[in-house]
This record gives C-alpha cells, structure tokens and sequence, in this order.
C-alpha cells in the first residue's frame, strides 16, 4: 500500500481538451506540493500533537487522497462501460439522471465531487466538498472525483465550468473506474 509521503507517476500522458500546462501546474505542482507538506507534517507531529497540526493532517490526508482518485481515472476515450453503469442506474434511475445531477454538483461545488460507494447503505452517492477536509462521508469510498477548483480548469476554460466538466467527461478512463470499482464492492 502506497503512503501518503509518496508521489504517485501521473497515469496518462495527455489528456484531450486539458492542456499539458494545466497538468504540470496541477500534478507537478500542487498534488506534489501536498505530497511534500505531508511529509513535512510527520515531522513536526513528532514533535508534538495540537489541534491545528491535526486539522492539517487532514487537509492534507485528503488533498493526496482526491488528486490521486482524479488523476487516476483519467486518460481514455470517456466511453462508459461496465458493471458500474449497471449499479449508477440502480442508485440514480438511469445514468443519464446521474450524469446530469453528477453536473450539476459540479457548477455548484467550489471544491469537488465524488461519486462514492457508501458502504453505510451499500449504494453509490455523489458528494462535495468545498475543502479537502469538509463533508466527507466516514465510510465511504470516492470512486469517480472532479476536481472544481480553479486550479484544475481556469487556463484553459476560464469561468467556463460547464466546458471543463464536459472535457473531464469526454477524458475519463471507464475501465480504471470499473476496476476501482469492483476491488472498493467486493472488500
């Protein structure tokens, strides 16, 4: 099992519609930057516990963890397959209503969303997040996350969310999410 002061390879080499410049600035810089203050982190928690310092490793715990679950999935055609759009029409109706309120959630957040399997009642759900450490769901597990900090669409979208997203759609890898999937509904 990876750690959190570990900085994984980026899994893709281009993405259509996001510029090699948004993904320098967004994984060479910030994902490793978080990767780095964690490590910084450890070091100074050893030297003593606060509240502040804990509040922090949170923040930092789950900036690693969602940059890495939104760098993960990204990379192919956007082509939806597999059992998991099976299992999102069983939670949301049918995919398309999920795709649309997946959306939706997105020109609303002004951090993330997720698309979580919640082992509390065994159904997928999409959450936000307007801060790494803000309303996540204990005991649940993000399978598909969008990253809606400005950060990861202003050079090449400006205010334009809506063209992010449909981009961010048009780049995701269906066979890591189902295989992200499968290993989160048989553990």
């Amino acid at each position: 099992m990876k750690s959190y002061g570990e900085v994984k390879n980026l899994p893709f080499k281009n993405l259509n519609g996001i510029s090699d410049k948004t993904i320098d600035i967004h994984w060479g810089k910030l994902y490793q930057g978080y990767v780095k203050k964690w490590q910084e982190l450890q070091e100074r928690l050893k030297e003593g516990v606060s509240r502040d310092l804990k509040v922090e490793e949170s923040f930092l715990a789950d900036a690693v963890v969602l940059h890495e679950a939104y760098f993960d999935i990204l990379g192919s055609d956007g082509k939806p397959t597999g059992s998991i759009i099976n299992a999102i029409a069983k939670d949301y109706g049918s995919f398309e209503e999920w795709t649309g309120h997946f959306k939706a959630l997105g020109i609303a957040s002004r951090g993330w969303v997720v698309l979580a399997y919640d082992f509390n009642d065994g159904k997928l759900r999409n959450y936000i997040a307007d801060a790494h450490n803000l309303y996540g769901v204990w005991g649940a597990a993000p399978i598909i996350v969008l990253d809606m900090y400005e950060h990861a669409y202003f050079i090449d979208f400006g205010s334009d969310k809506k063209s992010y997203i449909e981009t961010y759609f048009k780049n995701l890898d269906w066979k890591k999410i189902e295989q992200k999937f499968n290993k989160i509904v048989k553990n």
